[in-house]
């Protein structure tokens, strides 16, 4: 947040306070903004802008600040980098909010049927950690036996995939249509969830 005190540049770079307005102590960032301001009667550095890691950074693991600390009389400069963490502060999103799968019948168990992966602007443990299956009948559910379950993980390549799997015989004379809804989870603490809806309809 603005006026967040980030760490203590004078002691960190052992100057005296004083020596900071004395000789003109300044920030020089690389992209010209200035992310950060510089209290030059503690020494403080503090946040002057609201930081958007996944605007800085994108997706990176690691979100890192960089700029220059100058002094004059005499010339004199520091590098300083600040690491950016990443918060919680975006939630599971699915491409579309309600997804129809029409299947034959006589399809096998164990047959697949690939979604879209939900998208989380987050990344680390704060990005997608699981998927499940929410129906208001337990019959629907991912209990082993049921009708469907959810397989998601990542392929060699790094892309993540998502798929339900059809767990036993349909039976479209008992039921034409099955409706549950798919939960994507990340792991913040707590944790933010989207949901997309799903809908199979049994072909004869």
């Amino acid at each position: 947040a603005s006026g967040s005190v980030v760490a203590n540049v004078a002691e960190d770079a052992g100057l005296a306070p004083a020596q900071l307005a004395a000789r003109r102590a300044r920030l020089a960032s690389e992209d010209g903004r200035q992310h950060f301001a510089l209290d030059r009667g503690t020494g403080r550095l503090v946040v002057a802008e609201r930081l958007g890691r996944e605007e800085l950074c994108g997706q990176a693991a690691t979100c890192t600040l960089a700029f220059e600390l100058l002094l004059d009389n005499p010339l004199q400069f520091f590098r300083v980098e600040v690491a950016l963490e990443d918060v919680n502060d975006h939630s599971p999103v699915f491409p579309e909010e309600q997804v129809v799968f029409r299947i034959p019948e006589l399809s096998n168990p164990g047959s697949r049927f690939p979604l879209e992966v939900a998208r989380d602007l987050d990344v680390g443990s704060n990005s997608i950690q699981t998927y499940s299956i929410l129906t208001e009948k337990e019959y629907f559910g991912v209990s082993f036996g049921s009708h469907f379950s959810v397989s998601f993980g990542s392929e060699s390549e790094g892309d993540k995939y998502v798929e339900l799997i059809l767990g036993k015989p349909l039976d479209r004379e008992e039921q034409a249509e099955v409706a549950f809804s798919l939960i994507a989870v990340d792991g913040g603490s707590p944790p933010r969830s989207g949901t997309t809806q799903i809908q199979i309809v049994v072909l004869d």
